[in-house]
């Protein structure tokens, strides 16, 4: 028996990358016009941020905390940076998460709903 994805997602694979819902993938195409177009650069997939380091507490080794967004680029009508998050349900991680990045790193996610 096939095991469920836990949003029943369905993964997709464009230019040889392994998107992981096809409303990412499709995101993904959209990107790829506009960077043709001229009207983003620099696009980049699953781009990691360190949000917390790995620490040792009571002997134990803690492993780091990091946020893989979907899409990063720039937006070149107002050269802003621009990290993506394309997914259909705002869990309670990514909440906990687009705080941590927003503190760190000082730029809002853009989040794309269904």
């Amino acid at each position: 028996m096939k095991k469920r994805n836990k949003y029943n997602n369905k993964k997709i694979i464009i230019d040889n990358i392994k998107f992981d819902s096809i409303k990412e993938g499709n995101r993904y195409k959209e990107l790829k016009l506009l960077e043709k177009a001229g009207m983003i650069v620099d696009l980049e997939t699953q781009p990691k941020y360190l949000l917390q380091d790995k620490f040792k507490y009571n002997n134990k080794v803690e492993r780091a905390i990091h946020y893989i967004a979907d899409f990063r680029y720039i937006d070149v009508k107002s050269s802003q940076l621009i990290v993506e998050d394309t997914k259909g349900v705002r869990t309670e991680v990514f909440k906990i998460k687009r705080k941590i990045f927003l503190k760190l790193y000082g730029a809002d996610l853009q989040f794309l709903e269904t």
